[in-house]
Formats: C-alpha cells, structure tokens, sequence
C-alpha cells in the first residue's frame, strides 16, 4: 500500500484527508501543491492528475482519485476494518452521501469567504457569508434535535461517520471568513465532539478541543 497525497496545508478540504488517515492509523507520503499563490494546481502536471484543477487528489498504488468526498467514502470502504465511518447499510448511506453533498455547500459558502478575506479572491463576500449562516443554522437545529434524541453525530448511529469528517473543517475555520459560529451551540458541541475523536490531527486555525474557544 502507498498513499500519497496532494496536499495543500490550509485547504480544509485536504485537511479532511488527512484527518481521516489519522483517526485510521493510514501511512502517506505528501506532495505539497502550491495553491495560494503559486496555483500550481493549474499546472500541467497537475492538470494531468485532474483536469478539473481541484485539490486535494489521492494516488493509491495506480488509482488516482479526486473530490474530497469520494477519497473520504474511498479511504473508508477500503481501509475501515470497523465499517463505521462509512456503513454498508443502504440508508445510512444515503444520509452520509447526503451530508457530503452539504459538506460541498459549505465549502462553496465558508470556504469561499475564507478566500476573498485571506487569499484575495473575487468571490462574492456578503453573498458567501450569508449562505455560510444558513446552512449553520440548519446543522445547529438538526444537531439541537438529535442531541434531545440522543444522538451526537450528523448520522443516525451512535459513532461518527464520514458525513462529520466532511463538514467539519470548514464549519471550525469559519471564523477566518468573517463567519461567527456564536448563534450555533449545537453545532460548538458538535465541533468539540469531532475534536475530541481519537486520532484526531490539528491543521492552521483549527486547534484541539479545548484549547480554544469555538
């Protein structure tokens, strides 16, 4: 087994990758692609690894792989030997594929306010913020219900899945977007949770449960 990783340190996608390699004790070797502000992830040679530019990218032996969500569903049906982080049953999976795809709306919204106040990018800023904040205030109220039902993760079962490694880190580097995360103590329990996973790895800007405030 050799997993190497196209990485760029403060892509909370990436960091997703690394997270969950963590938690599953996985090797890797790391090749750092300079996003900002070499964009190197347009070049050529990168471009031949995935034409669509896009970070974070996996070769695993011979497979390549792109998109954060399907390395994470990837790394897990492969290297799980618990089945947790990505279950087999039919709608648990479907739930987890669905916050994945949440997981994308947060990029486009948190991420994107992160980029135009850290790496000057010409996105839309009150635009990206006010999508951040909806989408933050549907996770606290889905996280407010569950938590009255007993349930402390995004998922149905009682241990986290994928679908919380996905979510998390642009939710936890929200702040650096101008996105307060104060309105949402369901979705702070929710973070301290994730934090708190063992195997759990810090990148810039996301620190260890309790170490700082959420």
């Amino acid at each position: 087994m050799t997993i190497t990783l196209y990485d760029f340190e403060l892509s909370g996608n990436c960091y997703k990758l690394r997270l969950l390699m963590s938690i599953l004790k996985l090797r890797y070797d790391i090749i750092p692609v300079d996003f900002y502000p070499g964009r190197q992830h347009k070049a050529d040679w990168f471009l031949r690894l995935n034409p669509f530019g896009q970070l974070p990218v996996i070769k695993d032996d011979e497979l390549v792989l792109s998109d954060s969500g399907a390395i994470l569903a990837y790394l897990a049906k492969k290297y799980d030997e618990t089945g947790l982080w990505f279950p087999d049953d039919p709608a648990i999976t479907a739930e987890v594929l669905r916050w994945h795809a949440i997981a994308d709306d947060i990029t486009a919204t948190s991420s994107s306010a992160r980029l135009v106040l850290g790496m000057f990018y010409e996105f839309d800023l009150e635009k990206a913020q006010q999508g951040a904040h909806r989408i933050f205030r549907l996770m606290d109220e889905h996280l407010w219900f569950g938590e009255r039902e007993g349930r402390d993760w995004l998922c149905s079962p009682d241990h986290p899945t994928t679908a919380d490694i996905a979510c998390f880190p642009y939710v936890m580097l929200s702040e650096e977007g101008g996105i307060s995360r104060q309105d949402y103590p369901a979705l702070r329990r929710w973070t301290d949770r994730v934090r708190r996973i063992p195997g759990f790895v810090v990148m810039s800007g996301i620190f260890p449960a309790g170490r700082a405030a959420s």
